[in-house]
């Protein structure tokens, strides 16, 4: 049993200013595996009075001082993986396999990677006699989702401390136990007091009163659309600076050539990863209508490979985080049953000989129309959509019918059509044959959100740009 009960402020663990506790439950087990403290407007302010004050001095520090605690982090890290991990299976279902692999390995890849770009980023540049300049925006609230725990705290936190800016982070209540050993991770490394701050909690006792604190310049966000649109209205009074990653129902095109069948296996267990609960994920796959068919026939051969069960075994998919989760998956597969979509794997209910626990069957639907419920909204879980095309060019059509543009994906032999493809889907990121790289911008189009993450993109939020006129006379 986990008992966190104290928030992270100031470079020392504090009581909250009224103690308020919340049960953790481990989403296995429907049992509670840990309790910490809910923060709030009074905690809030405490921490915004030590990151404005710490302020004055960590904007100032040099390249080579924010690059030797990034690596002190980096050491610390490596040192708390299993931890880290072991926190992770507990806290939101990922199997002991993808917590010891992606999960952590993703906090990691983004610490190196803000390590190199820091390393060579340009703070000053000379236009003329105008001197651009970018300086860290200040105090920042960073809020982050229970789906990539790791992943979300370190496209922010990372950033963040590279480009001279100091934070306080809100994880989700939901995976709470991972940023409290985040925390101990960076003071172990000796980031300065008031740099960085954690403080537990929800939504309206701490996310409300970060987004509308009037001596926080920046907010980034990354949860749903919902939630987004009500940090931004929040945050409107005080012009802050509002960056947020959203919700998504990526297409993913595969195209008709030798290399479909590998691909549309490859895609369904993609889908499944993580119990189907990445904002990312290409959920709605497009075949030709003519070949669907064997699209099902692979799928469904595909799914009934994908293994669920107890995460601290070697499965491919645990639970999904929660019981509210849950539910809301299984109303929308029914949803898409009674919309008429051809069921191929999966459907409502627990996987078989599996009670307990938020376990949803990897499941597949086919003969999806965009105009169905399971196509529009975004289910967050183990739940793929078959859709056919009879043109690449109405492909594209479909793909970029969606509201959302946080990603998309595109497979095919042929690398030139499938460039030619991805060029044309309206998305933040758009991913050919699977590739993948730290350095890439991650964010969305349209209802996805704004702003980017990721590599030296990351850092261009938390600075602010100015230009300094007649800084050095005009060559004569």
């Amino acid at each position: 049993m986990r008992e966190q009960l104290k928030f992270y402020i100031d470079g020392k663990w504090t009581d909250p200013a009224e103690m308020k506790t919340l049960d953790v439950e481990n989403p296995a087990t429907e049992t509670v595996c840990g309790k910490i403290a809910l923060g709030s407007a009074a905690d809030v302010d405490v921490a915004v009075k030590a990151a404005r004050k710490a302020f004055a001095s960590w904007s100032q520090t040099s390249t080579a001082d924010r690059v030797g605690i990034l690596q002190n982090i980096l050491a610390e890290y490596q040192k708390r993986a299993g931890d880290l991990a072991a926190a992770l299976t507990e806290e939101m279902g990922a199997p002991s396999s993808l917590a010891n692999g992606f999960q952590v390995g993703l906090g990691e890849g983004h610490l190196s990677t803000a390590i190199e770009v820091l390393q060579k980023f340009r703070f000053e540049e000379q236009r003329g006699a105008t001197l651009i300049v970018k300086e860290p925006i200040g105090v920042c609230a960073l809020i982050t989702p229970w789906n990539w725990p790791l992943n979300q705290i370190a496209v922010k936190v990372f950033p963040a401390l590279a480009t001279g800016c100091t934070m306080i982070l809100k994880p989700s209540e939901i995976a709470p136990f991972t940023a409290q050993i985040f925390a101990e991770i960076l003071h172990a490394a000796g980031v300065p007091a008031g740099v960085f701050n954690l403080i537990q909690g929800d939504g309206p006792g701490v996310g409300e009163a970060l987004s509308g604190h009037p001596d926080i310049d920046m907010i980034t966000f990354t949860g749903s659309t919902r939630a987004g649109v009500e940090i931004a209205r929040n945050a409107a009074h005080s012009v802050k600076r509002v960056t947020q990653e959203l919700g998504g129902k990526s297409p993913n095109i595969i195209l008709d050539d030798e290399a479909f069948a590998t691909h549309v296996a490859g895609s369904v267990a993609g889908m499944m990863a993580n119990s189907g609960q990445t904002c990312s994920a290409g959920s709605r796959m497009l075949v030709p209508n003519a070949r669907m068919q064997e699209a099902m026939d692979i799928a469904r051969e595909a799914a009934s490979q994908v293994t669920v069960g107890d995460p601290n075994t070697d499965v491919a998919m645990g639970p999904v985080s929660s019981k509210v989760q849950f539910e809301k998956i299984q109303g929308l597969i029914q949803k898409g049953i009674d919309e008429g979509a051809t069921l191929v794997a999966g459907g409502t209910g627990r996987p078989q000989d599996l009670e307990v626990g938020y376990y949803v069957k990897p499941t597949v639907f086919a003969n999806v129309t965009n105009d169905m419920t399971i196509a529009r909204e975004e289910i967050f879980g183990p739940v793929l959509c078959i859709l056919g095309y009879d043109s690449v060019e109405q492909a594209i059509e479909i793909a970029n019918d969606t509201e959302y543009g946080l990603a998309g994906y595109v497979a095919g032999a042929d690398l030139d059509k499938a460039r030619a493809v991805a060029r044309q889907i309206r998305a933040g990121w758009v991913s050919v044959n699977d590739g993948f790289d730290f350095n890439c911008p991650f964010g969305g189009y349209k209802k996805s959100g704004n702003g980017r993450e990721w590599g030296e993109f990351g850092f261009h939020d938390f600075l602010e740009i100015k230009g300094i006129l007649g800084y050095s006379p005009e060559p004569t």
